[in-house]
């Protein structure tokens, strides 16, 4: 009899594949570039796509990268990492980056700290010849970040799940679009992911932390309400983009 580790690694990998074809995520001779943070999320898409890497069609190649903010408290232990990219045949890239966080701006320090990590692996993507970034948002992420544009935006939109740069030869994919975030939490438990040392000391002070437990109030009410909210991304188009974040 299968562990329920097993049965929801099967299940993980089902869906991860489902993203895969569902967006054409892969062509044959990709040079895939992941971007480690060290939190469950990234920790699951390497273990998925250093799986995928094994199979011959279409033939890609996969390595990872983890970004340290010299000047924010947000830490992974990246001997840690290391040994698990290792264990997983995935080569890991460990570069730094920071910003100056005592400067006065409109943008909160959460954003900034993000666009600096993101233009960092931008940077490193092109620089080490990757023609693809894998970030590791889940279906609850799109979901969210979909729900916080149409408050606070007053748009209709999302981080979809293939975003094609158009400033540079980039694509962004996020292959664990369709995985919902408990069940790689429960898979991260049974497997026994180190968590991250320093979590991100503005991740409580966040809209979309906020926006996270208003979506657990409509799922309480709706349980289907997460697949209406992906059925009307989908049937808009916003899941797929030719487009600059």
């Amino acid at each position: 009899m299968r562990t329920r580790e097993q049965i929801l690694n099967h299940q993980l990998y089902k869906q991860f594949q489902k993203a895969l074809t569902d967006y054409s995520m892969l062509a044959d001779g990709d040079r895939i570039l992941i971007g480690l943070s060290g939190g469950k999320d990234s920790l699951c898409l390497l273990e998925m796509l250093a799986r995928r890497q094994r199979i011959f069609k279409p033939k890609i190649e996969v390595e990872a990268v983890h970004v340290r903010m010299k000047n924010i408290h947000y830490e992974s232990d990246t001997s840690y990492l290391e040994r698990f990219a290792s264990e997983h045949g995935v080569k890991l890239h460990i570069i730094n980056t920071e910003f100056d966080d005592t400067k006065k701006s409109d943008k909160p320090a959460c954003f900034l700290c993000s666009w600096h990590r993101r233009k960092a692996l931008f940077h490193y993507a092109q620089e080490a010849d990757f023609n693809k970034i894998a970030l590791g948002h889940h279906m609850d992420d799109i979901i969210h970040t979909a729900m916080l544009n149409q408050f606070y935006q007053g748009s209709f939109s999302t981080m979809p799940a293939v975003m094609q740069m158009d400033k540079m030869p980039l694509t962004i994919i996020r292959p664990l679009c369709l995985i919902k975030e408990s069940n790689i939490q429960e898979y991260a438990e049974l497997c026994r992911y180190e968590k991250q040392i320093k979590t991100c000391p503005y991740e409580k002070q966040s809209n979309r932390t906020d926006m996270r437990r208003v979506f657990e109030e409509i799922e309480h009410i709706n349980p289907e309400a997460r697949y209406s909210i992906w059925h009307a991304l989908e049937k808009e188009g916003k899941l797929i983009s030719i487009n600059d974040e």
